[in-house]
């Protein structure tokens, strides 16, 4: 949530105030105003534009651990969506003269643009580790209320992370269709939900053949399969996702249709929870884009980019039995154990946590979408065009 907030033509005092009480004070770029939301960092490099215009950052407050932030701008061709989805950004020294030819406007003017209240901190190293050993917590940034105390009161009543159905904020409101680049020929229709979707998965599974309906996140069972799709796909997106019960009921309808199923972040969670497992608020939760993901049958590792505060718990140690046939855990973060993929064995489903269009290893992962593919054209009884899914990342 972003208060009212105007362009600030200079730098301006501003303070960073935690929910346990903690306060680091700044100056301010971008908007003045105050902006509350869960506060989290992000461990990546490069990619601030992408990570700014991410759906599923809605209503966080995202701390940057790279110590310069804005050295090449912002273009209109790198945005994930339509808009800044941020409720506050937090970096260590934002660029002063942005340095790329690509570059259309500055870090600070985007912000400013967009309402977005920024706030540059020199500790932005000692509020990582905070996070790190006490947790994402709420908090707000302010360029007009100086005093911690008043602003501690406002940040306890905000709204919490956990229990925040949030995806219908961040979905598109009419259906519309991303079609297969020119010289690609139209072989599979998939019907993506949009929960959160980053502009460029529908484009990944466009360059492979894919003609793909982009859907509401409210659409139904009989809205998503009433086209007869090839296969079905639910994306990433924001919030709890034991809040999306109606999207579960969706997917539980999807798959006992079956239909071909391939689901990304959120969609990972969903699927877990339709297969009757529980999904959990991570301490910190997993944003970046160098997290090291194993695939448990290869054993091949990958890098991989992620955006995910939530996680499913499910039993590590070999296929377990569901109401829709027995499924297993196909991936595992080599950091911390958070299970990072699920594959239905007696359906064709699977899903991961990370997110496979984002290019971090860079092409680490991109074989799940070919893999996505296999699955439908083995569901229409055609000869797959690359591996099976199972051995797709061998």
């Amino acid at each position: 949530m972003t208060a009212e907030a105007t362009a600030a033509p200079e730098a301006a005092p501003a303070v960073l105030v935690l929910e346990d009480g903690r306060v680091f004070r700044g100056r301010s770029f971008g908007a003045r105003g105050e902006a509350y939301g869960e506060i989290v960092f992000n461990t990546g490099m490069t990619g601030y534009q992408e990570t700014l215009t991410d759906p599923s950052y809605h209503r966080q407050i995202v701390t940057m651990t790279a110590p310069h932030i804005g050295n090449t701008g912002v273009n209109d061709d790198d945005p994930e969506s339509g808009r800044i989805w941020v409720a506050g950004f937090v970096v260590r020294e934002p660029a002063r003269v942005p340095s790329n030819w690509r570059a259309q406007r500055t870090l600070d003017e985007e912000l400013a643009r967009q309402n977005v209240v920024g706030i540059a901190v020199p500790g932005t190293r000692a509020l990582t580790r905070h996070l790190r050993d006490r947790g994402a917590m709420r908090a707000v940034i302010s360029t007009e209320e100086t005093d911690p105390r008043v602003l501690l009161e406002r940040v306890k009543a905000a709204p919490e992370m956990a229990g925040a159905d949030l995806s219908g904020e961040v979905s598109t409101d009419e259906p519309y269709t991303v079609h297969p680049p020119e010289g690609v020929a139209a072989r599979f229709r998939v019907a993506a939900v949009d929960l959160g979707i980053k502009a460029m998965t529908p484009q990944r599974l466009a360059e492979r053949g894919c003609e793909v309906r982009v859907l509401p996140g409210t659409a139904t069972a009989a809205e998503v399969l009433e086209a007869g799709p090839d296969g079905v796909f639910f994306s990433n997106g924001p919030g709890d996702p034991a809040t999306a019960g109606a999207n579960v009921a969706v997917l539980r309808e999807v798959l006992q249709a079956g239909r071909p199923f391939f689901g990304i972040c959120f969609g990972n969670q969903l699927l877990g929870r339709a297969l009757g497992l529980g999904t959990y608020k991570l301490v910190f939760g997993h944003r970046g884009v160098n997290q090291p993901v194993q695939d448990v049958h290869t054993k091949r590792v990958h890098i991989t980019s992620h955006n995910h505060g939530f996680a499913v718990d499910a039993p590590t140690d070999g296929p377990f039995d569901t109401p829709l046939g027995r499924a297993e855990v196909s991936h595992i973060d080599l950091n911390d154990g958070v299970v990072e993929g699920l594959r239905l064995l007696d359906r064709p489903a699977f899903s991961v946590q990370y997110h496979p269009e984002a290019a971090a290893g860079p092409h680490d992962a991109a074989e799940l979408f070919d893999a996505f593919c296999d699955l439908m054209d083995r569901s229409r009884g055609a000869e797959p065009a690359s591996a099976q899914p199972e051995n797709a990342e061998k």
